[in-house]
């Protein structure tokens, strides 16, 4: 008898705790019940510091908008990899992320056929279209309809290593146009035995640049092949002539400005300037470290009658049309990248050019930072004085295919092999676009 009450002692405490524990589970459930649920947005992108510059933009919507909470599921893939995905995961119409980066060199092969599979933003650019450099939100355009939102402005400009130009008895602020900039390359050789700069064998990021501040492309504006026109076949002349007839310019090590072969290089101070975008800085900061103090970052020379800088590179972040939130998507991308406050962070987070201009000016733009340590605190008088030359550039469907022809051709055969003159080279590679 005492076995059988103390069995049914225990078992009505056990019920006791069951009861107690549900009861507790049903408050908290209650109590979450009562909480917005928050929306699960994916975003593919091929660059981990997009990633945290899209995190701290998750915080700050969830902070202005507890009413509508996103988290914010991001997978970071290599580059090729990633671009690949995700054209398959949209040309077969599953699979694909709600947003994802597309940079800029592929963009053009996302805009292909009358329906693609990318939403229109224009409900989200048209009403600060006064505020941006609508250049950059114009290269992932199609038929009047944006489908991209960049990080930056991606101004051309000129790194200077005022100490060995100090030197060469070169002052950098006289430095206007090429025939300044190939005087003092040539000062600079004859006084400290180093070249003035590096030119990229590999990449397109020495000779394309150059051929938009004067008007050019490797496309029209209607998508046909211009890429051996007479301005790129003289323009590509005068980096050979840079390199093997004034003597003053050697092939970037490595081959291109993104090798941790030049970084090494050019780290030591070996050369006394290199022309790429701003959102260059960063490379400088993170990979070249001995020469903080050392780099002043000016305007590009200018070519008679050309202009003072050009918007290169960039990555869009678009929104898929598999996205199943698709205004929500929307109002999260217009507050990341296009507000104030996100144009701001672009450069706060990344050390990238803001592509709303009224940024600019805004006091955390002149907060020290690692950028402003590195380089000093005119970088945006720079910006400012170069940045109404910038505009688009002609993202054609066969502008990817054009940027590899001149990567790794014409670029490779003319300056480094020198197994073909830049006529020869230009009209070979165009004679292929026109084929494709």
């Amino acid at each position: 008898m005492r076995k059988s009450l103390a069995l049914l002692l225990t078992v009505a405490l056990l019920a006791t705790v069951v009861l107690a524990g549900c009861g507790k589970g049903q408050k908290n459930a209650a109590t979450k019940a009562g909480e917005p649920k928050a929306t699960t947005l994916t975003f593919w992108t091929f660059q981990e510091l997009h990633k945290q510059f899209m995190d701290d933009a998750v915080a700050t919507w969830n902070k202005k908008h507890p009413d509508k909470p996103i988290v914010l599921k991001t997978d970071v893939y290599p580059y090729d990899e990633q671009h690949n995905k995700l054209l398959i995961a949209l040309q077969s119409g599953t699979g694909a992320p709600d947003l994802a980066d597309i940079e800029i060199g592929k963009f053009a092969n996302f805009l292909k056929g009358s329906k693609p599979g990318l939403v229109p933003l224009n409900d989200i650019v048209d009403p600060v279209k006064d505020k941006l450099i609508m250049g950059r939100i114009e290269n992932y355009a199609k038929n009047g309809q944006y489908y991209g939102i960049d990080y930056h402005v991606g101004a051309e400009v000129m790194y200077y290593n005022k100490e060995i130009l100090d030197q060469a008895g070169v002052n950098v602020n006289d430095i206007v146009t090429w025939d300044d900039y190939i005087a003092a390359g040539k000062k600079v050789v004859e006084k400290t035995g180093k070249p003035m700069t590096t030119i990229e064998t590999t990449e397109h990021w020495s000779y394309y640049p150059l051929i938009v501040m004067q008007g050019s492309d490797f496309l029209d504006k209607d998508g046909n092949v211009i890429l051996d026109n007479e301005t790129n076949r003289k323009t590509l002349q005068m980096l050979q002539d840079m390199l093997y007839k004034e003597k003053i310019a050697v092939p970037a090590p490595g081959g291109y400005h993104h090798s941790e072969e030049y970084w090494a290089w050019m780290d030591k101070g070996n050369a006394a300037s290199v022309w790429m975008p701003m959102w260059y800085m960063g490379r400088f900061v993170q990979y070249m470290p001995d020469l903080k103090g050392k780099i002043v970052i000016r305007p590009m020379p200018v070519f008679p009658g050309g202009k003072k800088s050009a918007g290169m590179g960039g990555t869009g972040t678009a929104i898929t049309t598999q996205c199943k939130n698709i205004e929500l998507a929307k109002q999260f991308l217009a507050e990341a990248k296009l507000s104030k406050e996100g144009s701001i962070k672009t450069w706060t987070i990344l050390g990238f050019d803001p592509i709303r201009s009224d940024a600019w000016s805004d006091p955390a733009m002149a907060a020290p930072n690692k950028y402003t340590d590195y380089f000093g605190t005119d970088i945006f008088n720079t910006l400012k004085s170069v940045v109404s030359d910038i505009g688009s550039i002609n993202v054609g469907p066969k502008f990817p295919d054009a940027v590899s022809l001149v990567q790794k051709n014409v670029c490779f055969k003319v300056l480094k092999e020198r197994s073909q003159t830049p006529e020869q080279a230009l009209k070979e590679a165009a004679d292929d676009l026109k084929a494709r």
